[in-house]
């Protein structure tokens, strides 16, 4: 392997097309349940070569899981994928369970899985609240780490969930006003709180109604342009909405469970690692600057800014980017 670190990564680029073929989706060569507390168990799946270059997938949501198709964005004659299930979320044990469930749990969590798997080092690749993680794993294991692969920045401060929360409405007004109107006027001053509540209630018929009016708001602005498909198979996934819904409004509750503006504030310990951001110009559930302020404090890191791109790893764009950012990865680490 090369030594990747000393790259010169550090430079910005506003991408107007990306055209790179998706991978064949691929099922796992391996998959298990790995046990990492008395209360949790983690699914957890292996992909591609066991020799290959090794890479940790964090889904984002949080709670939203892994699944096959996210295979799609490596070259599996190259890269050894390792993905797992956040605590509570999908496959893992207790579903939707947010005891013990924390951003230092995860990370705890991550280098159990390392070690258990035997790697030594991996690739961190995340979008989302999975970029979140990534860095905050990153942060604290950096010596494990190879480089970074992260996709829709959220860096997890009060202005950022808070965003997701009111500022959306301000792109998707139309998609805002039934998530808004869901609530009683004399709560809206704290959607926050309002929807925790619901989403939390013991009744199937209170937290399924309010979680799917939540998702439907979340899923219609995360795609550049609409995909009423994709939004139909998302609403029709009682078990996806619960999950990501409780797991999102429990870490929003507790401010991710960091400090404000630890990301930014802790970046000194992972700058001289290679990284690739990408993120979709009219992401409008992670705005843009959030990319840009991280790309702005880290020495080793190039910016994808995806013109054709909103926030979700579907949009074709995005996806392109993925897949055409690992090769980047393998061909330099390879050589």
């Amino acid at each position: 392997m090369s030594s990747y670190g000393t790259l010169l990564f550090s430079h910005f680029h506003e991408k107007t097309h990306v055209d790179h073929p998706l991978y064949p989706i691929t099922q796992p060569r391996e998959e298990g349940y790995l046990k990492v507390s008395e209360i949790h168990t983690l699914f957890y799946a292996v992909y591609g070569n066991p020799n290959g270059i090794p890479v940790v997938v964090l889904h984002g949501g949080p709670g939203a899981g892994c699944n096959d198709s996210l295979s799609r964005f490596f070259d599996l004659n190259r890269w050894n994928v390792v993905m797992f299930d956040q605590r509570g979320a999908m496959r893992s044990e207790p579903f939707c369970c947010m005891e013990e469930n924390s951003s230092q749990h995860s990370i705890s969590d991550i280098e159990t899985l390392r070690n258990y798997l035997g790697i030594q080092k991996w690739v961190v690749f995340g979008g989302s609240w999975g970029s979140t993680l990534a860095l905050l794993y990153g942060q604290e294991h950096a010596e494990h780490c190879i480089g970074f692969i992260l996709r829709g920045v959220f860096l997890g401060r009060k202005q950022d969930y808070l965003h997701v929360l009111y500022g959306m409405g301000k792109i998707f007004p139309e998609a805002h006003e039934p998530y808004l109107n869901f609530i009683p006027e004399e709560e809206r001053d704290d959607l926050l709180s309002a929807y925790y509540r619901r989403i939390f209630d013991p009744n199937p018929d209170i937290h399924m109604t309010a979680a799917r009016v939540f998702m439907r708001f979340d899923t219609i602005c995360s795609t550049h342009l609409p995909n009423p498909v994709a939004l139909e198979n998302v609403i029709q996934n009682d078990r996806l909405i619960l999950s990501m819904t409780r797991a999102f409004f429990h870490y929003s509750k507790h401010g991710f469970f960091i400090e404000p503006n630890q990301i930014l504030s802790r970046m000194k310990r992972i700058a001289h690692l290679p990284a690739i951001i990408i993120h979709g110009r009219w992401d409008a559930i992670d705005l843009p600057e959030m990319a840009y302020s991280l790309y702005q404090s880290w020495n080793n890191s190039k910016l994808w800014m995806i013109t054709q791109g909103g926030h979700s790893a579907n949009d074709p764009a995005i996806a392109a980017a993925l897949g055409t950012a690992t090769d980047i990865f393998a061909k330099e680490i390879e050589q």
